[in-house]
């Protein structure tokens, strides 16, 4: 058995520190970030994991600063053996990653070295990925940059968004997680060096990127509306509103047909479809939508409540 200082804060982590829990190991030391306003409205809420913490009785911390000298203290006292994080947000110090004899583990949602950074899941979908995976490698200073401990890999589905991804390798995570840290303990792992010269780094994503460029390929406009979702999320413009593209088909390639309309443009628009043309002259059939500040809607509601018509047009980038 092992004491482990928990560090993480959103749903992803939820399924790491249940298992921890349920093991035979200690969670002494649960950290996560600060309680801060969320949703539509705003409200000051615990994060997942304080609200777990809390519910389970664990010693719950969240600083606002890592490197306070008091919440240092505080960690030390508990005695943790070993630190696990999932998700937490922060870069930890020097001071921090030196205080648990058996250092700091790392549960990451890409198969290392590639999509080091806040949003792994979310660039793997936009490229294009086919593929992706949980990495558990030992936290050094340099962002996810160290030794790699375990992976496990699973395919991504042309129709599955980022919050589905990620829904499945958080259950990796936590199975691989544990099974390390028993690997740990029993001296059985072999730590693998990354290649530092073929890292990519997948940036934070902005409420910014989730404009549509209609004159981009189809697939490129369907891996961005399912890779934003449940954030920042796609969007488009029609004439001075604004609307969140929330679900879309994959295209078929190739397609059945290739289209004449200008990017943007609607193809088809009735109860049961919504097709709009694209760079490559191929119709992106659109599943669901939400005006801004409205509720989502089903296509058959769109084109009736709005009286789309296949001459209406979406604006491209170069307009919005």
């Amino acid at each position: 058995m092992v004491r482990i200082a928990f560090f993480g804060t959103p749903e992803f982590a939820l399924p790491t520190i249940s298992r921890l829990v349920e093991s035979s190991h200690s969670v002494v030391a649960v950290v996560t970030q600060p309680d801060r306003p969320r949703g539509r409205g705003q409200k000051t809420t615990t994060s997942p994991i304080k609200a777990f913490a809390l519910k389970h009785q664990l010693d719950v911390f969240n600083p606002t600063q890592l490197k306070d000298g008091k919440f240092q203290q505080l960690l030390s006292d508990t005695k943790p053996d070993l630190g696990v994080i999932a998700a937490y947000g922060q870069i930890l110090p020097d001071a921090l990653l030196k205080l648990p004899g058996y250092g700091f583990i790392n549960v990451h949602a890409s198969l290392l070295p590639d999509y080091r950074g806040a949003a792994p899941i979310q660039r793997a979908i936009l490229d294009g990925r086919s593929e992706t995976g949980i990495t558990i490698m030992r936290v050094v200073s340099d962002l996810d940059a160290g030794p790699i401990l375990a992976t496990s890999s699973r395919p991504i589905a042309l129709n599955e968004n980022a919050l589905e991804v990620e829904q499945a390798l958080a259950v990796i995570g936590a199975k691989l997680l544990t099974e390390t840290v028993d690997q740990i303990l029993a001296d059985q792992l072999q730590e693998q060096p990354q290649n530092h010269t073929v890292a990519n780094y997948a940036h934070r994503l902005k409420k910014a990127d989730g404009l549509i460029d209609w004159e981009a390929p189809a697939m490129t406009i369907h891996n961005k509306i399912r890779a934003l979702h449940p954030w920042p999320h796609a969007f488009t413009y029609w004439g001075q509103n604004r609307y969140l593209i929330l679900e879309s088909a994959p295209p078929l390639h190739p397609p059945e047909k290739q289209t004449k309309q200008s990017p943007g443009q609607i193809v088809t628009a009735n109860s049961n479809v919504l097709v709009v043309n694209t760079g490559d002259s191929v119709g992106l059939s659109i599943l669901k939508i939400q005006p801004e500040g409205r509720r989502p809607m089903s296509i058959r509601d769109f084109v009736s409540g709005y009286r789309i018509t296949p001459d209406a047009s979406f604006q491209p980038l170069a307009q919005a």
